[in-house]
């Protein structure tokens, strides 16, 4: 049961207890006060509009910068693209190489059987064999043709040392000097490479 003393000192606490939470209350206000506060920011509009000159040289740079960038890009595609090529060029060269070694190899057989079909019989069996000989020499440089072989076309063509390999000059009346007179041994392009050179007598 409560006395008249604690009746007394109530108050006393209650008021005490005011007091403690008036400074709380009053930071909580004064840190709101410092939220609410914005410091507004006025754009110097009055100084961009004095400077135009200022403005036109940082779009000048700008606008040099970009082709700059441009000219860049446009190089290193132009680059990239010679890239391809060349690697492109230089894997077609090197199948083309694999390719000359392995023919090199049976240019000889092509050449026994041309001489071969030179002398062929015309009449009786011999002439029916010589057909199958040439049959044969036919579809394989059909074969070749699909690998880019091709033989040398040399006749009454004039003596070229990158193309062709003398190997006799003769006086031939029905010939001008340096005129090839007959071919020995054919020669053969791989795409458009001297494979081998053709063998030929040339007219004085």
């Amino acid at each position: 049961m409560m006395t008249e003393e604690n009746k007394e000192e109530r108050p006393g606490t209650e008021q005490a207890a005011e007091e403690t939470n008036q400074p709380e209350e009053q930071k909580a206000e004064d840190e709101l006060q410092e939220i609410t506060e914005v410091e507004v920011i006025e754009p110097d509009d009055e100084e961009d509009l004095d400077k135009p000159e200022e403005f036109e040289m940082k779009l000048a740079e700008a606008l040099r910068e970009k082709e700059e960038y441009l000219d860049g890009w446009q190089r290193t595609q132009a680059d990239f693209a010679n890239y391809k090529k060349r690697v492109e060029r230089d894997r077609q060269q090197m199948q083309q190489n694999a390719t000359a070694n392995v023919v090199r190899r049976y240019l000889e057989i092509l050449d026994d059987l041309e001489r071969a079909l030179a002398n062929q019989p015309q009449d009786g069996e011999g002439a029916v064999w010589a057909d199958g000989i040439d049959l044969v020499y036919r579809k394989w440089l059909n074969t070749l043709e699909v690998d880019d072989v091709k033989p040398m076309e040399v006749d009454d063509q004039i003596f070229d040392p990158t193309l062709h390999e003398g190997i006799s000059q003769e006086e031939s009346d029905e010939h001008e000097s340096g005129e090839i007179i007959e071919v020995v041994q054919t020669g053969y392009y791989i795409g458009d490479r001297v494979l081998r050179p053709a063998r030929v007598r040339i007219a004085q």
